[in-house]
């Protein structure tokens, strides 16, 4: 008889933002006439800069050739990107980074979920609190931790760092002792942003205790403020120590395109085996790699002009936090993040818990966020509201909730 993998069991309920989409739509259902105004899940809205487009349309055409048609792509990536993210995202940056260290993928999401695979399950992990759902919930899936403790909110055998209020939302170096610590800089949910020599520390811990930091880097274009590091390898000795993953869905609204990457570097060594084969090892037997016309459109976000329409965009969604992160703060609400991530992290009113909020603005205000407490449960009493809407109903949803 077949069985099954039993560890699927313990997570709670259904994915987050799956829940958040189930409640919208019975509502919507409900009250045909509602105009509900979606800041909740980080999709972006603006279409494709045209340097990319360009791209798109001449590999398209190319894919219609013989003497152009491209097959399956090599398992790391076509090298005409691997190299132009190897110079521009890292030499150009201070950080020797070589090109088959790069593994292109669809996106951070599956590397940050796939990655756990290539280590054992005996590692305990320990991620920021709240925290983006997938890392958890992936190494619960491979039954790296114990059962759901529902009245903490919390799986037992996961290290939680807690990121408050009083610590700035910046997680301490814990006091057990962790394989694989999970860090999001600039953070998804709160919009945190971590310091140089902050971030030091970090690598110096994970040198030290032989753990290796798997760094979520998806929204580094969006840093504003100087001495924020867009890249982990910034730091000395990260290379021993580090995986970073990065994402072109933010980065230049590949979110219906999916293209991303990860850097694991040859001097990371785990029980005198390097962690790079490996994952090359897993990459080339459970992938096929990003379609080629994708990785062109990936090539040209690069190029000079591409450059300048991806910042032109960024600012723009930047613009939406700014509207967001001051609206909100003249309505009297406690307000965090929008300066260097496109997230704005706010308390909730009173005693009220997320979702409860949840419901509060989805009934009164037809706007919807994603409830903190989806996010680990140092996330109870704190909402996420994103700036990747339009415009116009970024100013509508702020101009409901100040009516409030």
């Amino acid at each position: 008889m077949a069985t099954l993998n039993h560890n699927y069991e313990k997570l709670p309920g259904s994915y987050l933002f799956s829940t958040v989409g189930k409640k919208v739509r019975k509502y919507e259902t409900e009250h045909p006439g509602a105009k509900v105004i979606r800041l909740g899940i980080g999709d972006v809205t603006q279409p494709i800069a045209p340097e990319i487009i360009t791209a798109l349309h001449k590999a398209v055409d190319e894919m219609g050739r013989e003497e152009s048609f491209r097959g399956y792509a090599p398992d790391l990536g076509y090298g005409f990107l691997r190299e132009t993210i190897a110079e521009k995202d890292y030499r150009d940056h201070g950080c020797k980074v070589s090109a088959d260290e790069i593994f292109v993928s669809d996106g951070a999401k599956g590397d940050c979920g796939n990655i756990q695979e290539i280590f054992g399950t005996d590692n305990v992990i320990a991620v920021q609190d709240p925290v983006y759902p997938v890392y958890v919930d992936s190494n619960v899936m491979a039954g790296r931790t114990g059962k759901y403790d529902a009245v903490r909110q919390m799986f037992e055998g996961v290290v939680y760092m807690p990121c408050t209020r009083e610590n700035g939302f910046l997680p301490e170096l814990p006091k057990e002792d962790p394989d694989l610590i999970y860090l999001c800089f600039p953070n998804n949910p709160t919009g945190a942003a971590m310091k140089k020599e902050q971030l030091q520390k970090w690598v110096d811990y994970a040198v030290s205790h032989k753990a290796v930091i798997l760094f979520d880097a998806a929204y580094e274009a969006y840093i504003r403020e100087p001495g924020v590091p867009h890249s982990i390898y910034e730091c000395e000795g990260a290379k021993e120590c580090a995986i970073e993953f990065r994402s072109f869905s933010k980065t230049a609204g590949f979110t219906g395109l999916r293209l991303g990457f990860t850097v694991v570097p040859k001097e990371l060594r785990t029980e005198g085996v390097s962690v790079r084969d490996l994952w090359a090892r897993r990459h080339g037997t459970k992938y096929n790699g990003a379609p080629y016309i994708i990785q062109r459109a990936g090539e040209a976000v690069y190029s000079e002009s591409g450059q300048k329409q991806i910042r032109d965009q960024i600012s723009w969604y930047m613009g939406n936090a700014g509207i967001i992160s001051e609206g909100l703060k003249k309505a009297g609400y406690e307000v965090s993040g929008g300066v260097n991530a496109p997230y704005i992290w706010m308390k909730t009113p009173g005693d009220m818990t997320s979702w409860e909020f949840f419901d509060y603005l989805l009934e009164k205000a037809n706007v919807v966020g994603t409830p903190g407490s989806g996010f680990g449960p140092h996330g109870e009493h704190y909402f996420r509201l994103t700036a990747f809407g339009n415009r116009e109903n970024t100013i509508e949803a702020i101009s409901r909730i100040q009516a409030l």
